[in-house]
Order: C-alpha cells, then structure tokens, then sequence
C-alpha cells in the first residue's frame, strides 16, 4: 500500500503532466528529437563546448580560432527553429523543476510549508553557502 507522501508525489505528478505547457514542452522537445539534423547540430555544438571547458578547466589557453568556430556553431544552432524551441523548453522545464524543488526543499528546511515570503529571492539563512 502507497504512502501519504507517494500518494502525494503521484498526485504532483499528474498535475505538472497536466499543464497546458507541458503538452506544448513536450510537442517541441518531441520534434526536435525526431529532427535528426537539428539533433546533429545540437549534439556537436555541446561535444565543442565540452572539449572547450575541459581544455580551459585543465588550464590550457583557449585559441581564438576554435573558440570562434563554436560560436558560429551555437549561432547557427540558435537560428534553427526546431533547436531553439528545444532550448526554450528545456528552460521550461528546468525552471518548473527549480520552482518545485525549491519549495519541497524550503519545506524540508523549515518544517514546515514555507509562505511566500519565505520563498523569496536571497539568502536561504546563516550558513547556508548559497550567496544569493
């Protein structure tokens, strides 16, 4: 048998599954999976911004040239419309994800269900490392 919290959790998810947005968030992430020059794009614009992050995190000196190269990928990949409302629905979804969690987590920290003043922009309380 379920518990409370699971029960819960289920009825949570129902409802985010619900949201008009999420038919629309799933429409577009959904095309662009099934656009396979728009998913090559993607994928060798995030494969040269990795290998640039590894080479500048390592401490190597970035050239101007590759650096340069990226960009004109990224561009390119910002101007493909299938790719871009990738992008914006993944943004989408990673700020309903940081609202939710953001509000189980102030609960878990408070004690109790936090108001919207506790819910606020800025520090979380002493100690917490957070620097908002």
């Amino acid at each position: 048998m379920a518990t409370k919290i699971e029960e819960k959790t289920r009825e949570l998810c129902q409802t985010i599954v619900e949201q008009p947005e999420m038919s629309s968030i799933r429409r577009r992430i959904d095309t662009f999976l099934a656009d396979s020059g728009a998913r090559g794009q993607y994928e060798a614009v995030m494969s040269k911004g990795n290998a640039l992050h590894e080479k500048q995190h390592s401490g190597q000196p970035l050239d101007g040239v590759e650096v340069a190269e990226f960009e004109k990928h990224r561009d390119e990949l910002l101007k493909n419309p299938v790719a871009r409302a990738f992008l914006d629905a993944q943004e989408e979804l990673h700020g309903m994800q940081h609202s939710i969690q953001k509000v189980v987590s102030k609960t878990f920290e408070l004690g109790r269900v936090p108001t919207a003043t506790d819910l606020e922009e800025g520090s979380c309380g002493h100690g917490c490392g957070c620097h908002h």
